[in-house]
């Protein structure tokens, strides 16, 4: 199989190929990076966030098939929780998408791994991957709150933030750490008791910010709000093009940085292992001979000599 060529044409099994090399091979990933880098960073990176039931899932699976009526193709990366059992990703996704995967859009869970770094790392590529494979925007859902929604609007060039009337208190929901992040506000699940009062809140909070997000209701089950979603997002994405390139410029030094830093590291703990001093300061340490700073100071020096 030629994997970069049924790459292009779009082909699924490649497609799956491809992602997983990224997650799992690293010094394949580093020859496959190498082939499509100087044609990514074309498609438009929509990241979608929010408190665990949401309904993030069935809200993106909807707004999927409305982006293909306006002649855009989605791919989604649902960064889940890590499987316990596995170490892959739990799937509930997929099962919740089906009307999406059958209208074309491409749909792949990805184990967050319970690392920061690597959810960036893992993400960068799988996302150039799906732009070589022909689909923008590609669409990144992440798994709840944490460090991993402050990552994904990093990588992101359209932020949206969901909420429902149900995940508790709604103004403590808006207030929670959010607010800064989101170019879209949706309060989903609006056919819902309490989602007239949410939205007010959102209006209140975050809508009289200097950044002036959009602010919108949908639901999923009245199929209320959803195209006019769509239609905002696309509207987006055309802004957002024009001043992509300086924001992929910042993104590229940060990823560089992340990389050389892991690099180091990498050879750091190498060193360490078979460093006389290490061995030597370690006992001082553990005698309290020294305190843990002094120790790192003198290992560090020594290093870096």
């Amino acid at each position: 199989m030629n994997l970069l060529a049924d790459l292009k044409k779009g082909k699924r099994g490649a497609i799956a190929k491809a992602i997983s090399i990224v997650e799992n091979d690293e010094s394949e990933a580093r020859k496959l990076i190498k082939k499509i880098f100087k044609t990514s960073g074309k498609s438009v990176v929509i990241g979608i966030t929010g408190p665990a039931g949401a309904g993030k899932s069935s809200l993106i699976n909807k707004t999927s098939v409305s982006l293909k009526k306006l002649g855009l193709r989605a791919a989604v990366l649902a960064v889940d929780p890590t499987s316990h059992v596995t170490g892959g990703a739990i799937l509930g996704d997929r099962v919740r998408m089906t009307e999406s995967t059958d209208s074309g859009t491409y749909i792949r869970s990805i184990a967050s791994r319970g690392a920061t770094g690597a959810i960036s790392h893992s993400i960068r590529n799988s996302v150039r991957v799906l732009e070589y494979a022909g689909f923008n925007p590609i669409i990144i859902e992440s798994v709840g709150a944490g460090q991993t929604e402050v990552e994904i609007a990093n990588i992101a060039d359209i932020t949206v933030v969901v909420f429902n009337p149900h995940t508790g208190d709604s103004i403590q929901t808006v207030k929670a750490g959010l607010t800064e992040i989101g170019d879209v506000y949706l309060v989903n699940k609006s056919d819902l008791d309490g989602a007239t009062q949410l939205f007010e809140s959102v209006k209140e909070f975050i809508g009289m910010t200097e950044r002036n997000p959009i602010i919108l209701q949908t639901s999923v089950t009245k199929n209320k709000g959803i195209d006019e979603f769509a239609k905002k997002l696309k509207e987006m994405m055309a802004q957002k093009q024009k001043t992509k390139k300086d924001r992929d410029i910042k993104r590229l030094d940060s990823e560089l940085k992340d990389i050389v830093l892991n690099n180091v590291r990498i050879r750091i703990d190498t060193l360490l292992e078979s460093d006389k001093n290490y061995a030597k300061y370690l006992k001082k340490l553990q005698s309290k001979e020294l305190d843990p700073f002094e120790a790192a100071d003198k290992i560090s020096t020594s290093i870096f000599k």
